[in-house]
């Protein structure tokens, strides 16, 4: 199946076959006008849940209606994550089968994606309730989408209000999360289940869901009431608690609350980086305290007495041993054999300075390899000069110091470029394991030293948060791995994540070909590109999803390359109405109020390597050959396993609301990475938010070049 090709589960190969025909133009040879019978409509409810996450929107815009419409009721009722770019064009399809009215029986995360403009006014309030069990940070790239969806469920509720009520809130759901402060702290306190839903707070909402928790409305109560059950009900909401609160809550919770959520770090059941945004603000209101009874020691000596190995196993450790105590309390030999440990518990950014300190005092020659695979947590402290005296010979060691939330920008490049100091090689497995956002810091040296082979291995990674700089080498590199490819569509399929550094040749040459791209892979595209496009260029280039441009209108790089257009351009596009208003063509036919009592206040995604918003990316790949003796035809493909899909979930940092002014910022932290031998699978702690649920739960919280290939009859480039 070439070089992209994962590993297919059992019944996947007798469906593909079967599938065949029916998945084939018309024309084809062998292929049912009939539509789809019921033995082949058995085999799509056959369907597991790895073949259907590798969804392909061409070859699915050849199946018939009822074809179409059993595929979706599958990826319903197997609750398949899919990404933006797939549901963008899923949508999509699905509007032109005519099938968006049967949406109750569709995905949540489908229906987010669909026109709101076709939503008729007696389904209005089922719609809304559905589409907000969805994820809105899939629309990360459609920002008139999401605002239109925000518009159009006020809508349902009748009008503009200044307080939402508990039945209100529990038809909005994760709608809640684009709410601004005054909205939350004037909603019915049952919003807390709403905000559960949200993977981050921004820091207006950060400071309204304090002020609601200290009013005292909520279910808890007032804060010098709050209980050790009541507390871990609010999930990760406890994460964004802020000091001032803390110095209320009775010494005894407070302390029995600190040990369960440090537990569940060292556990893996919560994320240092959630548990070290508790641990500073907990630790900022504990010294508050302690400095209002009597002056605070800052010395060096030590009053806790010296730290050993059970000391570490305390979950109350960071309570008990401040950073001034842990480094005049840490010896240099439990430093040494208990490293791991340590840095199990989630330290505040001092403590870590700490104890990179006394690191370098016990290896002045520069931390052994065996000790490097323990620090992913502290690499962003360390200067590339630094870690220019580490020694890095092992691939094992290069995945655990780039695990996603570990090094930083340019540390890459420097660990990186130890390891090929040591004969070490890039392999298309080496870049599996670390993700495609490590490619970003990269230098174009280690990019180019990169065999296409291993290139092809790696699959098509997500480079979407890479500067253009990056994507313009990268798309280079990729060019020359995948520029074998048989068909456009193959070629098409492998690149499309790296056309974010294609010239404008490529792009009128895709158009050319009539690929129908998605509207999440345009959106990162060059702007300075896009630009030379014209209308024409790009009314071909996206195909079907033209219409999409509407959602995404604000985009930054829509909105340059629109407002480079005259009016009749615009209306060639269907773009003519006012941008500015909540309507325009994706509004309700409701009539949505020209005011509203809230606002959508996207929380900000971070442009950093490792971010794990919604984007362009392709999923990772699974390693390895899948080597077929039949050349199976193009509508296929999009059923193959092309890697696990299920986003990680990833929080910005929070703020302490009361924090001190010269408080030390958090500090990034990398989960323990791990490989699957055999099926060479990268396995991390993921943190996953989800609807429902008891908190907590186990890893999870319930709350230019060569020509483009001429097209053939098949569809699979060669291996």
């Amino acid at each position: 199946m070439g070089p992209r090709a994962g590993a297919l589960v059992s019944p996947g190969l007798a469906l593909l076959v079967s599938l065949t025909a029916h998945c084939s133009p018309p024309n084809t040879k062998g292929a049912s006008q009939g539509g789809l019978d019921a033995s082949r409509a058995n085999l799509w409810a056959s369907a597991n849940t790895s073949l259907l996450q590798g969804f392909w929107c061409q070859p699915a815009s050849q199946l018939s209606r009822d074809q179409l419409a059993a595929l979706i009721r599958r990826m319903a009722l197997q609750q398949v994550p899919l990404r933006a770019w797939q549901l963008s064009c899923l949508a999509n399809l699905a509007a032109q089968q005519g099938l968006q009215r049967d949406f109750e029986l569709h995905p949540p995360d489908l229906l987010l994606f669909y026109d709101l403009t076709q939503v008729r006014e007696a389904n209005c309030r089922a719609f809304i309730h559905r589409a907000a069990q969805g994820d809105t940070e899939l629309l990360a790239n459609l920002p008139d989408q999401r605002a239109a969806l925000q518009h159009r469920a006020l809508a349902c509720l009748g009008g503009p209000r200044p307080r939402l009520s508990a039945s209100d809130l529990l038809l909005l759901g994760v709608l809640v999360c684009d709410m601004d402060a005054s909205s939350i702290m004037a909603a019915d306190p049952c919003v807390l289940q709403n905000l559960l839903r949200c993977p981050r707070l921004t820091a207006t909402q950060q400071f309204a869901l304090n002020k609601l928790l200290a009013s005292g409305r909520t279910k808890l109560g007032p804060p010098g009431s709050w209980n050790l059950e009541g507390l871990q009900a609010l999930g990760p909401l406890a994460t964004y608690i802020s000091p001032g609160l803390w110095m209320q809550v009775q010494e005894a919770v407070g302390l029995d609350f600190f040990g369960s959520m440090v537990a569940m770090c060292r556990e893996g059941q919560l994320s240092q980086r959630d548990a070290r945004r508790f641990v500073t603000c907990f630790l900022e209101a504990k010294a508050k305290l302690v400095s209002s009874r009597f002056k605070r020691d800052t010395g060096r000596t030590c009053i806790r007495g010296d730290i050993t190995a059970a000391t570490l196993q305390d979950n109350l450790f960071l309570v008990r041993y401040d950073c001034s105590q842990l480094e005049s309390c840490l010896g240099n030999h439990v430093l040494r054999a208990n490293l791991d440990p340590l840095l199990q518990h989630p330290l505040p950014a001092e403590c870590q300075q700490v104890v990179k300190t006394k690191l370098a005092r016990v290896y002045p020659g520069g931390i052994p390899e065996e000790q490097l695979r323990l620090i992913p947590s502290l690499v962003y402290l360390y200067s590339c000069g630094e870690i220019g005296r580490w020694h890095i010979t092992s691939r094992d060691t290069v995945v655990a110091l780039l695990a996603p939330d570990g090094a930083l920008e340019n540390q890459t490049e420097a660990i990186l470029q130890k390891f090929l100091d040591h004969n070490g090689t890039v392999t298309g497995a080496l870049l599996v394991a670390i993700g495609g956002s490590r490619l970003c810091w990269m230098s174009s040296q280690q990019i180019q030293a990169i065999q296409p082979s291993e290139f092809r291995l790696a699959g098509t990674l997500d480079i979407s948060s890479c500067p253009q700089s990056q994507k313009n080498v990268l798309y280079a590199k990729a060019r020359e791995a995948f520029s074998s490819a048989r068909t456009v569509a193959a070629y098409y399929r492998l690149m499309r994540p790296y056309l974010g550094g294609a010239p404008v040749e490529e792009l009128r040459h895709l158009a050319q070909a009539n690929v129908s791209m998605d509207i999440d892979t345009f959106t990162n595209l060059n702007p300075r590109v896009l630009q030379s496009l014209s209308v024409g260029n790009v009314t071909t280039l996206l195909g079907q999803n033209v219409g999409d441009l509407q959602k995404a209108r604000s985009h930054p790089t829509i909105s340059s390359w629109l407002r480079s257009l005259n009016q009749s351009a615009l209306g060639e596009l269907g773009l003519d109405t006012d941008p500015t208003g909540p309507t325009g063509p994706a509004h309700s036919t409701t009539g949505t109020p020209s005011t509203t009592p809230w606002m959508p206040q996207l929380a900000p995604t971070s442009d950093q390597p490792g971010s794990d918003a919604p984007s362009s990316g392709s999923p990772p790949a699974h390693l390895g050959y899948l080597l077929l003796a039949i050349a199976l035809p193009s509508g296929l493909l999009w059923l193959l396993y092309w890697g696990t899909l299920e986003p990680s979930w990833d929080h910005s940092w929070g703020i302490c609301t009361i924090a001190s002014e010269g408080s030390a910022a958090p500090a990034p932290h990398a989960g323990k990475l791990g490989l699957l031998s055999g099926a060479g699978r990268l396995l991390r702690p993921r943190y996953r938010h989800q609807a429902q649920g008891t908190w907590p739960r186990p890893m999870s919280w319930g709350l230019q070049g060569r020509s483009l290939p001429t097209p053939s009859s098949q569809d699979l480039e060669p291996d």
